[in-house]
C-alpha cells in the first residue's frame, strides 16, 4: 500500500513541476517587452494644453444631486 502512495506522490510531484515550468514560461513571456513599435504623439502642443473639462448638464446634475460645492 505504501508503494502506491509513493507512486502517487511521485506523479503529483512531476505534475506540479510541469505546472510550475509552464507557469514560469508564461511569466517570462508576459514580462518580455512588447513587439509593437511606439507611435509618435498625434496632438499638437496647443491641443495638449487645451482645457478638456466642460461643465455639461450631467456634470452639473451630479454636483447638484450630491451637494458638492461648486
Amino acid at each position: 500500500m505504501q508503494a502506491a502512495g509513493k507512486q502517487a506522490t511521485g506523479k503529483m510531484a512531476i505534475a506540479r513541476r510541469q505546472f510550475l515550468r509552464a507557469l514560469g514560461a508564461g511569466v517570462a513571456t508576459a514580462a518580455s517587452p512588447p513587439t509593437m513599435e511606439a507611435k509618435a504623439d498625434s496632438e499638437t502642443n496647443d491641443e495638449k494644453r487645451k482645457s478638456r473639462y466642460t461643465a455639461s448638464d450631467h456634470v452639473k446634475t451630479y454636483y447638484r444631486v450630491n451637494r458638492y460645492p461648486r
